[in-house]
């Protein structure tokens, strides 16, 4: 932009300062005001200005000369206004011009970004809050719940044909992806964990004499709580979050939009095959990974302890009853519930930008962790009670 008189190609933003009317400064804007021909910020534009202009004095516009204007103007005149304290309503400008100035903020105004107040809550507030969060989180879980207990019975339309609903293949294909196809992984997971075990009960029990004793540790840690645990929270991170990003993406691609436009339930068309191959999954992967994990307990075993693989396994049978197993693939049960649930919810829930399917995968993983060690605190609390 241009001074008092700085030379210029012919159609970008210039503005000059004259004597007219009684003395009264006038500022002469010719030129395209645009963001598009301009590079120079509004605020630096109206600095130059105001010092040109002098003492803050009644002063006018000639905008006679002005070929195209938009944003750009208005905020220059705007940063003006604040500096000098006129009303835009009594300076010669074109109708529309005026308007918008009307609108801004008024004169003397610092036109910095308001500053928004900073809103501090007690740990009781915020405790509550977080607590009510979390309720209003477990009812949404439970609501999806049901639609989902409703959605294994098929239903009839008014017209006599059959609702949309779960599609038997995207339950074999979601099974197959997210079933056999975890197997190295939990595999690879359990080995290790049943082998740490294994190495920890030794370095100790071996001082005392009683290394057969280590697989009742690697036995009762892994069919018991281990197994279905580190199962699950492989899941969650596999998944579970997949599932959420899945589901998001569906979301901001308006593809659950134009399901619901058909007349098909997402939740029964999508969530309903999900989180029932999680469930029929789960306990399959749970006997898998109990069986790698009580390998890598043996292994060690045999290693380090010179026990013989059939008195780990005889030892194994006499401390390991039949219902421990039947607990675990209880909880198995849960865990893939609990984490197909959760998951979903929250991949059904997430915003529409690139951004919220990142933040809703997550989320997800966060959520259905935290979610697995809860449940499994309250089943070992409820086993305890029961006598299990």
């Amino acid at each position: 932009m241009s001074g008092l008189a700085s030379p210029r190609p012919a159609g970008v933003a210039e503005w000059t300062v004259s004597r007219r009317e009684l003395d009264r400064p006038v500022l002469v804007l010719s030129g395209r005001w645009t963001v598009a021909t301009t590079r120079e910020a509004p605020g630096e534009v109206a600095s130059r200005m105001h010092e040109v202009l002098g003492e803050p004095e009644p002063f006018g516009i000639d905008c006679a000369r002005l070929d195209e204007w938009d944003s750009l103007l208005v905020a220059t005149l705007w940063r003006l206004r604040a500096l000098r304290g006129f009303d835009p309503v009594e300076l010669d400008l074109p109708p529309p011009l005026r308007r918008l100035l009307a609108l801004t903020t008024s004169p003397g105004t610092d036109l910095r970004m308001p500053t928004v107040p900073v809103i501090r809550r007690s740990i009781v507030a915020h405790t509550g809050t977080t607590t009510l969060d979390a309720i209003a989180g477990l009812g949404g879980i439970a609501m999806l719940a049901g639609t989902l207990l409703r959605g294994l019975w098929p239903r009839r339309t008014p017209a006599g044909s059959r609702e949309p609903g779960m599609q038997g293949r995207d339950l074999l294909d979601i099974f197959r992806r997210h079933g056999p196809a975890a197997l190295p992984i939990i595999g690879l997971v359990n080995l290790l964990v049943g082998a740490i075990l294994a190495f920890i009960g030794a370095a100790q029990l071996r001082r005392f004499g009683a290394q057969i004793f280590v697989t009742n540790l690697v036995g009762l840690a892994l069919v018991r709580e281990l197994g279905a645990v580190i199962t699950a929270i492989v899941l969650c991170g596999r998944t579970g979050g997949a599932f959420a990003a899945r589901l998001a993406t569906m979301g901001a691609n308006e593809e659950l939009d134009a399901l619901s436009v058909l007349g098909i339930d997402p939740r029964r068309f999508l969530v309903l095959p999900m989180t029932l191959a999680l469930v029929i999954a789960m306990p399959l992967l749970y006997l898998y990974a109990t069986a790698a994990g009580l390998l890598g307990g043996m292994l060690v075993a045999v290693n380090l302890l010179d026990l013989s693989a059939s008195s780990f396994a005889t030892q194994l049978v006499d401390v390991v009853p039949v219902s421990q197993f039947g607990f675990g693939l209880g909880k198995s049960v849960l865990f893939g519930l609990l984490i197909g649930l959760v998951s979903c919810r929250i991949g059904l829930l997430a915003g529409r930008s690139a951004a919220a399917v990142g933040d809703a995968a997550t989320r997800a993983v966060v959520a259905s962790i935290v979610g697995v060690i809860v449940l499994d605190s309250v089943c070992a609390v409820c086993a305890d009670a029961v006598g299990l």
